[in-house]
């Protein structure tokens, strides 16, 4: 009889244990909004930058298969993206030309994605680069203060917006010329309009430290603010309401 009741309770015991309640994981992901972000949108923005390691290392098929995902995202032009494990950081259309094949079509020239001796290309441009990251780094920075930050007005997202409108705009246009041949490439109503104050590598191409590259870096930046800004205290203030 003793034994049967310790059967009893023995049983007893783990059905209790076994239907402890549990925490669903949709659950979970609905209570921690902002965490579930940090997370898969990090993965989205970060994964480009394991394309040139991946191809560094011969993981050849993985590298590859992350320029072709993220080329329906990007143009992955190389004279506008950044290199890993070559001599430089990044490259003049004249050098690619050199040390691939001389052409100015874009469709040819985005499909170039490094060798051994130039370094593998981020599946990213430097403007995804700065615009994607720029949003992940804000929204991590401003959720400390999250309680005292108010949203940004929808003007005020507007306005920071307006730059990579113009560049990018101004930049597809320029390319309608040819790559390497439209007014952007030369810029020389900049220089026209600074009175030749800098020096030519910083007017013409697209290289690091060039007009083009920062105007991309900084108008990336100023639009991943603007939307963090707007629109994150919002989320802020839903996934507070859940906790």
């Amino acid at each position: 009889m003793d034994g049967k009741k310790r059967n009893s309770d023995s049983d007893m015991a783990v059905a209790i244990n076994v239907s402890l309640p549990r925490q669903p994981f949709f659950q979970w992901i609905s209570n921690h909004g902002f965490q579930t972000f940090l997370i898969v949108y990090g993965l989205w923005v970060f994964t480009p930058f394991l394309a040139p390691v991946f191809m560094h290392i011969g993981w050849t098929g993985a590298g590859k298969a992350i320029y072709y995902i993220y080329s329906f995202f990007c143009h992955q032009l190389p004279e506008r993206s950044f290199f890993f494990f070559g001599e430089k950081k990044m490259y003049t259309l004249t050098e690619i030309r050199a040390g691939w094949q001389n052409t100015a079509n874009p469709v040819l020239l985005r499909q170039f994605i490094g060798n051994v001796a130039m370094g593998w290309k981020v599946a990213w441009s430097d403007r995804m680069i700065s615009f994607y990251t720029s949003i992940w780094l804000f929204a991590g920075l401003c959720y400390p203060l999250r309680r005292r930050i108010r949203a940004m007005p929808w003007w005020g997202l507007f306005l920071l917006l307006i730059p990579i409108a113009l560049d990018g705009v101004t930049h597809a246009i320029s390319d309608l010329s040819g790559i390497g041949l439209g007014f952007r490439d030369t810029n020389s109503w900049l220089a026209a309009l600074t009175n030749y104050s800098f020096l030519k590598s910083f007017y013409a191409g697209d290289a690091l430290g060039s007009f083009n590259s920062l105007a991309r870096f900084i108008t990336g930046l100023l639009s991943g603010l603007g939307i963090v800004w707007f629109a994150f205290p919002y989320l802020f203030r839903e996934t507070s309401k859940r906790v």
